[in-house]
């Protein structure tokens, strides 16, 4: 049990003072009856909340699949660049709280969660929990396959750091390769040096896959839309 106003105003649409107002003057109902007082206690999962007529979908968190674009910063502010959330259509920006759990570099494209759920977004970064990415890139030298055994074996960057053990595949041949990459980790620029470091080079690169859950083939870059809780635990590797 939550006060009415609290659990309104966590859904970014009124404020606390605006709730206190809307009680007032009678237009907020609880399961069809008029709530004249914002802080009275009410069970947000089981109740009916309306304001002048409208029911109000309590969510106590969101997550969002975006396909973010190129130039386009993982991060929930920034003075100079856009950022995730910048782009996000107002009915999400409204949301207090929202970050991106994790991050992709600012030239890469590709899947992005964003969420206002902390306790989650720990549990997939967590390096315990070793939720995988899956990742297109495309070289800029034809593909050794003398790579697949490199990164199986866990690629040592030129700063002595040792990757996991990563896979990747061949998936379109040519002067411009285009290879299938799935790390257990998120490193600076990992993808990046890890080529490097197999004097080969990414020319571009996206992210396809959080866990076992894909990208949305439907959503174009800069689109973005609700996670279903089915598809968080495919992220999780859990049960529905």
């Amino acid at each position: 049990m939550e006060r009415l106003d609290k659990i309104i105003a966590s859904q970014g649409i009124y404020s606390r003072k605006e709730v206190k107002q809307l009680a007032r003057q009678g237009r907020i109902t609880v399961d069809g009856k008029a709530v004249l007082s914002s802080d009275v206690k009410v069970d947000a999962e089981n109740s009916h909340i309306a304001v002048d007529g409208s029911e109000i979908c309590v969510k106590k968190h969101i997550y969002i699949m975006l396909n973010k674009p190129q130039g386009v910063v993982s991060a929930a502010r920034d003075a100079v660049t856009p950022t995730v959330i910048d782009i996000l259509p107002d009915e999400f920006k409204v949301r207090k709280g929202l970050f991106p759990a994790g991050r992709l570099d600012k030239d890469t494209e590709g899947f992005v969660l964003i969420t206002d759920d902390g306790d989650f977004a720990h549990r997939i970064l967590s390096p315990k929990k070793h939720v995988s990415k899956t990742y297109l890139a495309t070289l800029g030298k034809p593909f050794d396959n003398v790579i697949i055994q490199k990164f199986k074996d866990g690629v040592l960057l030129k700063d002595g750091s040792r990757c996991l053990s990563a896979d990747v595949r061949l998936v379109e041949d040519g002067e411009n390769p285009v290879v299938e990459v799935i790390l257990h980790e998120g490193m600076y620029h990992q993808i990046k040096r890890m080529f490097a470091a197999c004097q080969n080079e990414v020319i571009a690169l996206k992210r396809i896959k959080m866990g076992n859950l894909h990208l949305d083939e439907n959503l174009a870059l800069g689109e973005c839309r609700e996670i279903s809780y089915k598809e968080l635990c495919m992220i999780t590797d859990e049960k529905a």
